[in-house]
């Protein structure tokens, strides 16, 4: 099969589900590192790629914190989040709704109006100075409990920023059960805020389901585990409910054992709307751009293959119309003029 990875690192994109903090080069982690010198982490570049090596899920929560710790004032929150948007412009993302994990930066002492003010200033600045353009999904960090569910849903609906247009739940799935979290939801939700948490990823398809009927979610994260149930792969498929899958991240903290057996091939056999996502991204060794090489790979997909799956994305995020239609039309102009090489 041909190698689509050149076709893939030119082709205008959506990224729906990729994390703020996961998102961080080795290089600014380790510049971020050196700001704080009393962190674990390491201060070289190439050391913190090292570093980046999971044991498991509990494993990569535990790394994943100790970066988080690395941003302790809106100084870092400006310089973390225009970096992470200087990385997607270089791989032709478009568009990204990035998830902001704010209790992580408010209860570490960040006052919570500099947070807002740090992101929303990056986010402007990438969008004039990168043409990316960015907005915001919430989410509650699941294993802060029922404190962080409150305060993220505080900041969510009371000091809501220009850019946010989501409300999310990530963390650990093995013993935190989603329907605790339903009334965080519900304010968000009445607030105008779409649902996407996480869902499914290590745990079986109830917990995808209790997103769907508890947390009324839009679009599921992850949702690996769908695969093993016929009737939600169908109830997936006939409302568009999408998918937000990410292949090498599945991997790295041992979601999925193999990567050729990855149950992307059967959620798109089933008809369910598949979008491809890098997650965290810096931390698997991987990017957007890989990660569609990898889907054209497992799916066996040609140059409108992968097209068509870069409008899957564009089709489920929240951007308005408008914007849609414009990158929609940019993937069908860059995938015309390749195929006319």
């Amino acid at each position: 099969m041909t190698d689509l990875h050149p076709f893939a690192a030119g082709l205008p994109k959506a990224e729906l589900h990729v994390h703020h903090v996961g998102s961080a080069s080795p290089r600014i982690v380790a510049e971020l590192a050196a700001r704080h010198p009393d962190s674990k982490v390491p201060t070289d570049p190439e050391a913190v790629a090292d570093y980046f090596t999971f044991t498991d899920f509990a494993h990569f929560i535990d790394v994943y914190l100790s970066v988080v710790d690395l941003v302790r004032t809106p100084e870092d929150v400006r310089l973390l989040t225009f970096e992470v948007a200087r990385d997607m412009a270089r791989q032709n993302i478009r568009y990204a709704e990035l998830t902001v994990t704010p209790f992580s930066s408010t209860s570490r002492g960040i006052p919570e109006q500099g947070f807002m003010e740090a992101i929303e200033d990056a986010r402007k600045a990438a969008e004039a100075e990168l043409g990316v353009v960015l907005r915001w999904c919430f989410d509650i960090p699941g294993e802060a409990g029922l404190k962080a569910a409150e305060e993220t849903a505080r900041l969510a609906v009371d000091l809501r920023p220009e850019g946010l247009v989501s409300f999310g739940l990530g963390g650990p799935e093995i013993g935190v059960p989603r329907p605790q979290f339903k009334p965080y939801f519900d304010r968000a939700i009445d607030a105008g805020l779409h649902s996407v948490p996480h869902a499914g990823e290590t745990t079986g398809p109830g917990t995808i389901w209790d997103a769907l009927r508890e947390l009324r979610a839009e679009r599921i994260g992850h949702g690996t585990s769908a695969v093993q149930d016929p009737e939600l792969l169908a109830y997936l498929a006939e409302r568009r409910i999408p998918l937000e899958v990410c292949p090498t991240s599945n991997i790295a903290t041992r979601a999925v054992t193999d990567l050729d057996r990855h149950p992307i091939k059967e959620m798109v056999a089933a008809g369910v709307l598949v979008t491809v996502n890098s997650d965290d991204p810096p931390m698997f060794g991987t990017d957007l751009n890989q990660e569609y090489a990898v889907a054209a790979r497992l799916l066996g997909l040609d140059e409108r293959g992968l097209a068509d799956l870069a409008k899957n994305a564009v089709e489920a995020s929240f951007l308005d119309p408008a914007g849609k239609r414009r990158i929609a039309a940019e993937i069908d102009a860059y995938t015309a003029a390749w195929l006319a090489r």
